[in-house]
């Protein structure tokens, strides 16, 4: 990477998994307007539902984490949490039209599969028996390897999950136990068996820029993950935010790895997929060229929501339940409680328990689809989103920050390529896209947020 690029632009801006991102959101959302939200959403595109659960327990905390989680529960304690899940399910989709057909659900944590496959499958339950689904939805779970055995495995395929992701994070057990992950009970290629038996869709999840992490180690993990050949793989930067997450300060007596040595990490790993055959979507997403999200990325219909990168075909206004989840519905965002009594205690009662959302303007829906396409498709067509809008090139420049001399910048510098339609992301400015994205952003204008650096 060239590191006049890199001193220039790696300076801290939102990843935009969302717009506006989540530290944009404010309290005061109560939970009429949260009732009023659903209901409009009924009316508002995407149609579909995306369904996301939040399991916050982990058996152990990794010292990285900058996750919502809690030490594991007692199983009566994980109960109660389950059963107030439940009742949120039952108050939000009383506000849902029936007709609806799910596309997604996801659980994220925490480690969903910290806690009994019983109280999993009887949430895919309450959610698969009250809305038909799309075909081929996708049923995912972020697994954790350190604490599953085969049958394990086995109850996720009986609950009716379709997609499994495998939180490996990296295959040298030195590095893990820096940062206090258990490895894979079993052997990884073992899992792998047992779940292409079960036809079931595999991602692995890495991390990058921890302890003990060198290019040449982290290469070495990358190559055995393409030697299993999975289906998806993630291979995600390390934000070192202490000041927000206060168990990641042991990393910094555990040693850290430079700026320059983690860039190195990225782009071999990056070359090493390139030449396996794997393809680049978004930001740290590398797939199999038979993927529908590489199929979608070649026609510009890649999207993304809160559950991550997908097609146009499964996307849908996300739905979240549990403690701390954020929903994401067309015009309005909002999220849960992040105190697991209050969560609890205020379900008991009959009450949704919102801590704060967001309500797009108008003017922000727009940027909200030019920085999603951006982020995306790594490219801006002005005309397909006006038309998509159904507004004008004009009135979609102005509701962004958008500048001719910030733009003309970027292509000097080769990150992006110019032309009548619009714009097109570089292969040298790949990594900064982000701060494209960022140069569009209205809302950043004066904004005193805290961010990560794009590399």
């Amino acid at each position: 990477m060239n590191t006049g690029l890199l001193q220039k632009y790696n300076v801290p801006v939102p990843r935009y998994t969302s717009y506006p991102p989540a530290n944009f959101f404010r309290s005061g959302f109560s939970e009429e307007d949260l009732h009023k939200a659903i209901v409009r959403s009924n009316e508002t595109d995407p149609p579909h539902l995306s369904f996301y659960i939040h399991i916050p327990y982990c058996r152990q905390m990794c010292f990285y984490c900058g996750c919502n989680s809690y030490p594991m529960a007692k199983t009566d304690e994980v109960s109660r949490y389950v059963d107030a899940v439940l009742k949120e399910i039952d108050l939000v989709c009383g506000y849902i039209r029936s007709n609806r057909k799910i596309a997604q659900i996801h659980y994220g944590g925490g480690t969903p599969t910290a806690i009994p496959a019983a109280f999993i499958e009887k949430i895919n339950r309450a959610l698969l028996s009250r809305f038909d689904r799309i075909a081929n939805p996708e049923i995912a779970i972020e697994c954790h390897p350190g604490y599953m055995d085969e049958s394990g495995f086995a109850s996720l395929v009986g609950a009716g999950f379709n997609r499994m992701s495998l939180g490996i994070q990296d295959f040298d057990n030195n590095v893990l136990k820096a940062v206090n992950r258990k490895s894979a009970l079993l052997p990884i290629e073992r899992i792998f068996k047992f779940l292409r038996q079960n036809k079931i869709r595999i991602n692995l999840d890495f991390i990058y820029g921890l302890p003990l992490q060198t290019a040449e180690r982290f290469s070495k993990t990358i190559g055995k993950a393409i030697d299993l050949s999975p289906d998806r793989l993630v291979t995600f930067s390390y934000a070192h935010l202490p000041s927000l997450f206060p168990r990641q300060l042991v990393l910094d007596k555990r040693g850290l790895p430079e700026r320059e040595e983690k860039e190195r990490m990225f782009e071999k790993a990056r070359i090493l997929l390139f030449e396996s055959g794997y393809k680049a979507v978004g930001l740290d997403h590398f797939v199999r060229e038979d993927d529908e999200l590489y199929a979608a990325l070649q026609k510009g219909e890649l999207h993304r929501n809160f559950q991550g990168y997908c097609t146009r075909r499964t996307t849908g206004q996300v739905y979240a339940f549990g403690v701390t989840g954020i929903s994401q519905l067309s015009m309005a965002y909002t999220q849960n409680t992040k105190n697991m009594a209050q969560y609890i205690e205020t379900l008991e009662s009959g009450h949704l328990p919102v801590e704060k959302g967001y309500a797009l303007t108008e003017r922000e829906q727009i940027v909200r689809e030019v920085i999603t396409d951006l982020m995306c498709n790594e490219r801006i067509n002005w005309r397909q989103i006006a038309s998509r809008m159904n507004i004008s090139v004009a009135d979609v420049k102005q509701a962004t920050a958008f500048s001719e001399q910030k733009m003309q910048g970027f292509a000097d510098d080769g990150i992006i390529r110019l032309d009548e339609e619009g714009l097109v992301m570089l292969e040298k400015g790949s990594p900064f896209i982000r701060n494209v994205a960022a140069s569009l952003d209205v809302l950043l204008q004066g904004a005193n947020k805290l961010f990560s650096t794009p590399v």
